[in-house]
């Protein structure tokens, strides 16, 4: 009896020891120079350690998905030129072509210590052919708050993950604000989350999507993914309370673009002159604005 109180003490006690060890480790915050980047473009990740001083190695990995866990779940893969850590606390992606997460932890001291990982980060790539891809019903930028919309996974995998990145930088995944069926999430009411969205499988991430929840009486409908060079582009507007608009004024870059009685503006082959800003405007109501993107068609030439 006496033993086994002793076995338990000591169990706990150790317990005690690596929970106090861990939560005094400092956690880094992983920086990005840029979240979107053109394919082949470079980008800067930078670790600051809070209350930083001299000694510290830093190093970095790239976040791969790890679906075995229903929670936002990562295994972490050293980066080139890292194994030994950098005395530099900034590292330098040169051509990424690819959607990629990642994260920084430091080191220092013999034997070495290391403080906790940092929350993953993630710059998302304009991929011309990407391995995954995500598309969102009902297709367009902004949602009432009230509005159910399902985000829909395809690719080359038979288990998929949703992921929400919030500009407050909360990180969470579908099973935390929807319902995962299959390859689709639907997310019943988006209320005011506004911020970046896209897929995850075990081995790769889809482009991804920004989608905002609106409270405002009026929204613009305009395409969720970027449009290409030479094809056709609508644009609408809904109102909360009214199913048919009498008249509706689009605006882009806050120039006046069309004002007459059409509910509709359709531009028939869209040119980079077409990127911007645009919103929406019907009976004294001012939809928020949306940002489109233009990419270019990329052709082959044969000689």
């Amino acid at each position: 009896m006496g033993h086994t109180l002793f076995c338990d003490l000591e169990l706990i006690l150790l317990f005690t020891l690596f929970y106090f060890g861990q939560s005094q480790k400092p956690k880094p915050v992983l920086r990005v120079s840029r979240w979107w980047l053109s394919p082949g473009s470079s980008v800067t990740l930078s670790c600051e350690v809070e209350h930083e001083s001299a000694g510290w190695s830093f190093y970095w990995y790239k976040a791969v998905p790890d679906l075995s866990h229903k929670s936002a779940s990562y295994s972490y893969e050293l980066l080139p030129a890292s194994s030994n850590g950098t005395a530099d606390n900034s590292y330098i992606i040169h051509g990424q072509t690819h959607t990629a997460g990642y994260v920084c932890r430091a080191g220092r001291g013999e034997p070495h210590v290391y403080t906790l990982y940092s929350q993953p980060h993630f710059v998302w790539s304009g991929d011309l052919h990407p391995s995954a891809s995500l598309s969102v019903s009902p297709d367009r930028v902004q949602h009432f708050t009230s509005d159910s919309v399902s985000l829909t996974c395809e690719g080359n995998s038979a288990e998929w993950r949703v992921g929400r990145f919030l500009f407050d930088e909360e990180l969470t995944f579908c099973s935390g604000w929807g319902k995962m069926n299959g390859s689709t999430c639907h997310a019943g009411e988006l209320w005011s989350s506004t911020g970046v969205y896209w897929c995850e499988s075990g081995s790769a991430f889809s482009n991804a999507v920004n989608i905002t929840g609106q409270y405002d009486d009026l929204i613009l409908l305009s395409p969720v993914h970027p449009v290409t060079e030479g094809h056709s582009l609508t644009l609408g507007c809904k109102s909360r309370t009214e199913n048919l608009l009498s008249k509706v004024v689009f605006y882009q870059n806050d120039k006046l673009i069309q004002n007459d009685s059409r509910v509709e503006m359709i531009i028939p082959a869209v040119s980079k002159s077409h990127e911007g800003f645009y919103k929406c405007q019907s009976s004294g109501k001012e939809s928020p604005q949306s940002w489109l993107t233009v990419k270019c068609e990329y052709t082959s030439l044969m000689f």
